[in-house]
Parts: structure tokens; sequence; C-alpha cells
């Protein structure tokens, strides 16, 4: 499970609340089936994994991730085999008559997580485990966690504002703003079914963009400004449906860039090449923010200054009410 949403939504406070280092002013929390609100961290079979690492500087890795077994009375054979299974498992072996001083960003890292693991807990709490990495090693660390939850097969939940990170980790995310959830789900259902603009903006990259319409009834169309507008049906929209909405919101991948004459009609403002991919930004002359589109290898051809087209996939429209709700297609 991933907690993800903006700096100070409220997604570490969960999460200290789960390990019993912050106090609940309501409601319960229940590991394994037992209730273990009243519990002190060291009683709730959690174990956490810091930001910052927090390493003790004068212990070697050996004893770093043996502490915590010591400290609640295995005995030095069993906290030996398990630091060493566990070191073996993390390709830590080689380092663990080291200090902390003498290791990397993603080795500290890796000792930090092996602490937690020695300890064989109910449940593993990161607290944005990987925020302090460079992004090379970040995409190396996602994947040694994602094999190490598969392996373990014991709970974990991870905090993030990385959207890519809870995209790629989660069974499921939870989507926090300000002290709320907004959604839990499925990673593609969130995607593909935001239940407002929030988390529809929240998740994707690039994010989604949102156009303000009104809807021309008699002529069954919807109007973007008093020059500009788009039939319901090139929409894949009924006239009820558009009628419901203030807000049409299409993905960046889900626009196509066509002739200048052709669908919403704009100038080319900035193109990034990515490689094998290009993200295009379109400003339309009745609309405040750029249009994001998001071009494939092949359709890479267009120039900065260039007058185009936007047609939109009528089959990947969301339709947001004036309360920033997502209308549900009938």
């Amino acid at each position: 499970m991933v907690f993800v949403g903006p700096s100070g939504c409220g997604k570490s406070t969960m999460l200290r609340m789960i390990a019993g280092l912050e106090t609940m002013t309501g409601g319960s929390i229940h590991i394994g089936g037992a209730d273990v609100s009243t519990k002190g961290p060291s009683e709730r079979g959690a174990a956490m994994v810091f930001q910052s690492y927090a390493l003790y500087p004068h212990m070697t890795v050996e004893e770093n991730m043996g502490f915590g077994l010591r400290m609640s009375g295995t005995s030095k054979t069993q906290t030996a085999k398990l630091v060493q299974d566990t070191a073996e498992r993390l390709q830590l072996t080689a380092l663990l008559k080291r200090y902390p001083k003498q290791l990397s960003g993603g080795q500290r890292q890796r000792v930090a997580i092996g602490r937690a693991i020695v300890r064989r807990p109910k449940v593993f709490l990161f607290d944005e485990p990987l925020s302090n990495l460079d992004a090379s090693l970040r995409v190396q660390m996602r994947i040694e966690l994602a094999k190490l939850h598969a392996d373990l097969k014991t709970t974990m939940i991870y905090v993030t504002h990385d959207q890519t990170e809870a995209m790629t980790l989660g069974n499921r995310i939870a989507v926090f703003n300000q002290g709320q959830i907004e959604q839990v789900g499925a990673p593609m259902d969130l995607y593909r079914k935001p239940v407002n603009t929030f988390v529809a903006q929240f998740l994707g990259s690039p994010k989604i963009n949102l156009l303000r319409y009104t809807v021309d009834a008699p002529l069954s169309r919807i109007q973007f400004d008093s020059k500009t507008s788009m039939a319901c049906s090139d929409a894949g929209l009924n006239i009820t449906q558009a009628l419901s909405g203030v807000l049409l919101g299409v993905r960046p991948e889900a626009i196509r860039v066509c002739e200048p004459w052709m669908g919403l009609q704009g100038v080319i403002e900035f193109a990034e090449q990515l490689g094998d991919s290009s993200i295009v930004y379109v400003r339309l002359p009745w609309h405040s923010e750029l249009i994001t589109v998001k071009l494939t290898q092949q359709q890479i051809s267009h120039r900065m200054g260039e007058s185009v087209g936007l047609h939109v996939d009528p089959t990947q429209v969301h339709l947001f009410d004036a309360q920033n709700r997502r209308l549900i297609p009938t």
C-alpha cells in the first residue's frame, strides 16, 4: 500500500501512528487482526525505514543490522544468522565490517532496510526511503524493493510524494490531500477513473489537461469560447453527460496532433525531446494554461512556433462537475 500526496498532507503522520510514534485522537489500528492502538512501538510487530537512514555512526553494518534483535533478547547465534541471511539477500555481505561513513547513499539505505528485515516484522513502514538518492539509484532501489516484497510476502506501507514511485510500487494507492484520503485503489484504476480533479492531476506525468466549457444544447456542442467548440459526439459524449459537467479532462497521451485547420487550433510553444517520445506544449488562444501532448517517436516531427490542430481521443475523456468530482458516464 502506497500513501501518496503533496508535502504536509498527513502521509507521514498516518505512518507514524501505525508505528506507535504518534498519538491518535480517534479510531483504532489493527495489525494482523489484533488491536494495537494502545501498545508501544516495540510491541506492534512493525519495522520502520526512515528517509534519513538513521544508522548509528559508531556501529558497523553488522552491528547496526543486529541492534534491534540484541535489544529484544535474541541470542548472539540467532542474531548472527539472521544478519548474515539478510545481508546475502541485500548484497551487503562484503560490507558487514564497514561503518556508515564508508558507505554510499544506496548502501546505507540497504542497511536501513536490512535492519528492518532481520526483525521479521508483521508490517514494514517506509517513510520516503528513496528521496535522498539520485535518479538512477532510485530506479534501482525501486526494483529491489519490489523484488523484496514479492520474496518476503509481508505487508509494506510506503509513503512518497513521487507519483512514479506510487504507480510502480503500489498494489494499492491511497491519495492524501490536506489530511483527507481522496481515493484508494489499484494504480491503473485511479489513473483511469479518478474520483476528482485532485487525483486526476496528481497521478500521471505529465499531468492531465483540464478545459473549462459550456454547452450549446440546441447544437449539441461543447463550447470552449465564442469561436471554439466541439461536437459532443466528437468527445464521445451525449448531451445529457455534457450538461452535467463544467470541466473536460484529457491526458497528454490521448491527444493527437493533426492539421492546423482541424480540432482545437493552437501554436506549439515548446517541445521536450525524451528520446523515445516527446512532450509538446501547445498554446490555445482561449485557454490560460498550456496544453500538454505526449507523442511517440513516430509522431515526433513538430517544431516550436508551428500552428497545429489537436484531436482528442473520445474514448479517453473525463468529465468533472462544478465540485471537481468525476462524472461516471451513463
